[in-house]
């Protein structure tokens, strides 16, 4: 396979940050190539299919993509001294790439269910590194007694409804609730 000219690589791009715009607007089902296209400024949508087979190939590139970005931002903020510090940097990170990057994370969230590329597994993955961290917060008796897997469970559907309802919510107030609300559910 021959490697991509940066023409090629440009073009890619901009279909990519267009595809994302377009799913964030009008969610994933109501998302085709002719609205790529339009929002890319393409004249025709065979100028997608030249750099994607069909929907689920851009979908795949474009959770990809979003992953690596998201990953990437979090962990740059991570390494805290203590685990309730991890936790918490870890949830203002999640809001911080959502307050720089709403589009990016609602595509994510709406195009999970139906990206076909493993994503290593990124919500068990995501799932199984906060309940360890929780766990760990309890060995250092700085969180109270309770299920991790659960707690978990409950810290990231919080943080997926703040994402959900970004838009229509103030994202400091939000990181501070929800920080607070992980403080008073996790003990100390």
């Amino acid at each position: 396979m021959r490697a991509k000219t940066v023409t090629e690589q440009a073009r890619r791009a901009q279909i990519v940050e267009a595809a994302i715009a377009t799913i964030a607007e009008l969610d994933y089902a109501e998302t085709s190539f002719k609205a790529i296209a339009a929002r890319a400024g393409l004249s025709s949508t065979g100028l997608i299919s030249y750099h994607f087979r069909n929907k689920q190939e851009l979908v795949d590139v474009v959770f990809a993509d979003v992953l690596k970005r998201f990953g990437a931002f979090v962990q740059e903020r991570m390494g805290q001294p203590t685990t309730r510090e991890e936790l918490r940097a870890f949830l203002r990170a999640n809001i911080a790439f959502l307050r720089e990057h709403r589009a990016e994370m609602l595509a994510f969230l709406r195009i999970r269910a139906h990206a076909a590329v493993t994503d290593g597994g990124i919500a068990d993955s995501d799932h199984v590194a906060l309940a360890e961290l929780l766990r760990q917060g309890q060995e250092a008796g700085e969180f109270r007694a309770f299920d991790p897997d659960v707690m978990a469970v409950f810290v990231l559907a919080m943080r997926n409804g703040v994402v959900l309802r970004s838009g229509a919510l103030d994202l400091d107030v939000c990181e501070k609730e929800l920080v607070a609300a992980v403080d008073l559910a996790t003990g100390g």
